[in-house]
């Protein structure tokens, strides 16, 4: 069984919010709705309810009338399919998120960040990995990241902040350059490079991305790549310190208009 996503992940704790509300152990609830403990515990850690068990525990927890639709919502997004499962995407880890998401802000050290990549250079990147790809998954993991990238446009588009170091842009080549500045006079689109004259600063310790997801609680994720894999942290305080870190780099950056200057000069020396 595939992992929950962020949505079932978040319906789940609402419904264990509202049984400690009711002031009721999962062991009662088991017992007047008559399902078993571990029923309950898989719901509340993100196993999707059918609605009638969703309607009965609502029932049970004093949630009636008008006050239901907010969790009626919430199930109706969370047994959505995302679009990543028809190119063969199972796990739950960062295109789910960011799919959710309101606003990513991304801090990239070693490559172009994927929203903003031309083709050209996302198979370079592809090409350059360790590992041998086929074809085939190559071409699926490009229509991803296209597909990724249309969150940037149309009726509700991803407020997006990149900041990227002077040596990533300058190894880009002349498309990619022009495709930088197209996409950052988008009004929703802030890009910035942090020149190396810029010193020693926390973001030497690697790349990572924060997302504000618009969820009760107005969750926020910070997202670490590894050579292993990667991980997403929801710890407020640890979350806090990477928002920190982020406005901290934003600040010895250059603006984004003088971004653009200087993007727009380097590629008119190619």
């Amino acid at each position: 069984m595939a992992d929950p996503t962020f949505r079932q992940q978040r319906l789940g704790e609402a419904l264990q919010l509202l049984r400690e509300r009711a002031g009721m152990s999962q062991q009662q609830v088991a017992d007047r709705l008559l399902y078993n403990v571990p029923k309950v515990s898989r719901i509340e850690n993100g196993q999707l309810p059918d609605i009638h068990a969703l309607r009965a525990m609502l029932d049970l927890y004093g949630v009636i009338g008008d006050e239901e639709q907010p969790y009626i919502e919430m199930w109706e997004l969370a047994k959505e399919k995302g679009w990543w499962r028809a190119f063969g995407i199972d796990v739950q880890g960062y295109i789910s998120l960011e799919h959710d998401a309101s606003r990513v802000r991304e801090f990239q050290l070693g490559f172009i960040p994927g929203q903003v990549q031309t083709v050209r250079t996302m198979r370079s990147v592809f090409a350059g990995t360790t590992i041998q790809r086929s074809k085939k998954w190559i071409e699926n993991e490009i229509a991803i990241r296209q597909r990724r990238q249309q969150r940037l446009v149309g009726d509700n588009p991803l407020e997006y902040h990149a900041i990227i170091a002077e040596s990533v842009v300058r190894n880009s080549d002349r498309e990619q350059l022009l495709h930088l500045l197209d996409v950052g006079r988008l009004p929703n689109v802030t890009i910035q490079v942090l020149l190396e004259s810029a010193g020693s600063q926390d973001g030497q310790f690697g790349s990572f991305a924060l997302l504000d997801l618009p969820f009760a609680g107005d969750p926020k994720v910070l997202y670490i790549e590894h050579m292993a894999g990667s991980i997403h942290i929801e710890d407020p305080e640890r979350v806090k310190t990477a928002n920190l870190v982020f406005k901290h780099l934003s600040k010895l950056a250059m603006s984004h208009e003088e971004s653009a200057a200087w993007i727009e000069r380097l590629a008119a020396e190619r």
